[in-house]
């Protein structure tokens, strides 16, 4: 044991002769450091929006419903600058001067003529047009005021009892109600329509904005972004709004075919828009007065037709976005 440890005394003192003979640089070498690799080693590149589209995609069908809206809504706009198209308000007559009544679709009227020789064909795409204008001007609408209020309705305390009794007062009031009456009260119009539908429309999604809102509210994250002094305008945008864009997405979808619905309705009763503007409802409305006549009943079979896919495809690529926007469906 004696020996071993003189054997390993004299080692040490070799290497200490040894490394007093170095100088530093030869002692110490520094290793090499690429910053763009160390910042590229804690980087992701996921997207949150890139991963919504990618789940959005593998739905088939809500993608081809999503193609054919793209279609019908931009051939809406340019189908009376097609040449050869003929006018959705002008009635047209024969050689002697009669109106061409109630024509069947054939070549020269792809969808035959109504009871005062309007083309069908025209006025169809034109009264798409229209309720697809109103049905994207109320879901616009009520977006904007249901989040605005449902946010401040959850998030700032101060504001809720007001809110509550707001609510709790225009909820009491039926849509119809307001509907009729303001169509009563105010000419017939696009701007009539959507301004008496967006009165009452946007409660429920401020609602679901705001319980949503106080599901949220104070979990850890928020609570410490309070703490730092994160403005509450900064909060609302990037800690809370993010988790409710899959609901608000399928509620303004679905908010589109319920306002054509209710342009349907007042037309229905005989408060919607006047026989000059052309629309859905004018159209069905006019169509079902003729449904005892199997001769004329294709006049109702083409808005209707027309109505029936618009309001089906935004309900399916409604739910099928709001199911991809959903973080839980993201890998």
């Amino acid at each position: 044991m004696a020996l071993r440890h003189k054997k390993t005394a004299a080692v040490e003192d070799s290497i200490n002769r040894s490394l007093e003979n170095l100088s530093d640089d030869e002692l110490f070498t520094f290793s090499g450091f690429d910053e763009a690799a160390a910042e590229r080693s804690g980087y992701s590149d996921y997207s949150y929006w890139r991963s919504t589209f990618q789940v959005f995609l593998k739905n088939k069908v809500a993608l081809s419903l999503l193609v054919l809206m793209g279609i019908i809504l931009l051939f809406t706009f340019i189908q009376p600058l097609i040449p050869g198209q003929r006018s959705a308000t002008e009635i047209f007559n024969d050689a002697a001067g009669m109106q061409l009544r109630n024509l069947q679709p054939g070549g020269k009227f792809w969808f035959g003529t109504n009871s005062i020789g309007q083309d069908l064909w025209s006025r169809v795409w034109s009264g798409t047009r229209t309720s697809l204008l109103i049905g994207f001007a109320v879901a616009l609408s009520e977006a904007v005021l249901g989040i605005l209020m449902g946010v401040l309705w959850g998030y700032v305390r101060k504001l809720d009892r007001l809110f509550t009794e707001i609510y709790n007062v225009l909820d009491n009031i039926p849509q119809t109600v307001v509907l009729i009456l303001f169509s009563y009260i105010m000419r017939p119009s696009i701007t009539t329509l959507v301004f008496a539908m967006c009165l009452t429309g946007w409660l429920d999604m401020a609602r679901f904005i705001r319980n949503q809102i106080l599901i949220i509210r104070d979990r850890d994250y928020n609570l410490a972004s309070r703490c730092l002094g994160t403005p509450t305008r900064r909060i609302i945008l990037k800690n809370l709004l993010p988790y409710l864009v899959s609901v608000i997405m399928l509620r303004m979808a679905l908010a589109i075919p319920a306002a054509i619905g209710n342009e349907v309705f007042l037309t229905y009763i005989g408060l919607g828009l006047p026989v000059s503007i052309p629309s859905l409802g004018n159209l069905i409305n006019e169509g079902r007065v003729l449904m005892t006549s199997p001769a004329l009943r294709y006049q109702l079979f083409f808005p209707a037709i027309a109505l029936s896919v618009v309001t089906i495809s935004f309900y399916i690529i409604g739910n099928a976005f709001a199911d991809a926007s959903d973080p839980k469906n993201h890998v």
